[in-house]
């Protein structure tokens, strides 16, 4: 696939800056991949259009308010995201403007109550840090920002430390929100429980790098980011029972997808309990070893999240889905609508 097939044109407007009211009333497009046919309908009638004995995939990781605004010594503003603690001690962090974040030098929070020292520094903002003063966790629940990606031409709001949360959200540890879980209420949960549509849970703890875009002339030279996944034995269980029963596994996200996959990798092509690192990229062609169907969100241009769906769903019947959903009017990206691939 190259480069420019990840384009595509989005029309002003169509770009979610919040959630459509209550979380089920967004707007489902539903891709059949056999027929290659699409229907538009909403999301509160997901359960119309899977079947019992089906089962989904949770990804249970739950959005850090992991941004933080600090200062340098001399006045200097300097926001910095915290991705994730090293072994030793230490945090990756990504520093915005990164030359207010030099290697040796330290910053400090507005109420002077956490301080770093910068370790090292990397080309894109990438800074290793440690903490010299104070406490992370209490500087971040106290003045942490819930980490909004970019194309929010807003400032966090305090209600986003929650709607950028799936209602099953349980694990801290991310610094974006598994999106495609985020229509669910736990009274559509139940409902499709009742029509015997189950769950299970995973963890994909989201890095910076799910809103990177991919710049090389060649997509599959994109280097992904490290992200730390999990498929504990009970899903992994559950799943495997499922498709011996006739469902099929429902993948809620790219980020659940990536886990599965992932733990697949790590049992030699057979789903069964895995943890770790993974930087799993999935791109045309890939054959899925634990995925029937996929619910997403409508993704951002040259990114790797779109290569994925174009993996599961076939590029020519994206790019014909995507077209769809811009004629119709369909809300983009984080806090926008939803597309499920049977």
């Amino acid at each position: 696939m190259r480069l420019e097939d990840l384009d595509y044109d989005l029309p002003e407007g169509l770009i979610a800056q919040h959630p459509a009211g209550r979380r089920e009333h967004s707007r489902l497009l539903v891709v059949e991949r056999g027929s290659g046919r699409l229907h538009d309908a909403h999301f509160a009638d997901l359960g119309e259009w899977l079947r019992a004995g089906d089962r989904l995939v949770l990804n249970e990781t739950r959005v850090r308010p992991a941004r933080l605004r600090m200062r340098r010594p001399s006045g200097g503003a300097v926001e910095i995201l915290f991705v994730r603690p090293a072994p030793n001690g230490t945090w990756h962090v990504l520093a915005r403007p990164a030359k207010r974040a030099p290697a040796g030098g330290r910053i400090e929070s507005l109420d002077r109550a956490l301080e770093l020292e910068v370790l090292s520094a990397g080309a894109s903002g990438e800074r290793e840090v440690r903490i010299t003063r104070g406490d992370l966790e209490h500087a971040l629940r106290e003045h942490g920002e819930i980490p909004l990606p970019p194309y929010i031409h807003r400032a966090p709001e305090s209600a986003d430390r929650e709607r950028y949360q799936t209602v099953y959200a349980r694990l801290d540890g991310a610094v974006a929100s598994p999106t495609a879980g985020l229509h669910f209420s736990h009274a559509l949960l139940e409902d499709l429980a009742r029509r015997g549509v189950r769950c299970s849970p995973v963890v994909l703890h989201v890095g910076p790098g799910t809103f990177r875009p991919i710049t090389s002339g060649d997509p599959l030279r994109h280097l992904m980011d490290e992200e730390w996944f999990e498929v504990p034995a009970t899903a992994a269980d559950s799943l495997i029972e499922t498709r011996a029963a006739g469902g099929r596994i429902v993948a809620v996200g790219t980020t659940s997808v990536r886990a599965l996959e992932s733990a697949c990798d790590a049992n030699g092509g057979r789903l069964s309990a895995a943890s770790g690192w993974t930087r799993k990229f999935i791109h045309p062609p890939y054959r899925f070893q634990a995925v029937d169907a996929l619910l997403t969100n409508f993704h951002l241009p040259r990114t790797t999240l779109l290569l994925l769906v174009a993996a599961f769903a076939g590029e020519e019947r994206l790019r014909r889905a995507y077209a769809h959903a811009v004629a119709a009017r369909y809300r983009f990206y984080s806090y926008g609508d939803a597309m499920l691939v049977l």
